[in-house]
């Protein structure tokens, strides 16, 4: 089965790396960028009893090793849409 976890910062924490990629693409002439978060995707293959196994595990391996819960949220994609 594949899933997707997508890790990104959380809206109060300041991306000092968005930043530093929304500087760059105004130097390069892409005008119109207020704002860039960068984050993470990751892509698993997993074996899982059904969906709703598969989420579960996914979500305590986001908790405890995928995301910093401090400074990060995380979303869980499981099956086709993955």
């Amino acid at each position: 089965m594949k899933a997707t976890v997508y890790v990104r910062l959380k809206a109060e924490v300041l991306d000092p790396q968005g930043e530093a990629v929304r500087r760059a693409l105004a130097h390069m002439g892409v005008d119109g960028v207020r704002g860039v978060r960068v984050g993470k995707l990751i892509e698993l293959d997993i074996e899982a009893a059904d969906v709703d196994a598969a989420r579960a595990m996914l979500k305590r391996a986001a908790d405890e090793l995928l995301a910093n819960p401090v400074m990060e949220d995380y979303e869980v994609v499981v099956g086709s849409s993955a």
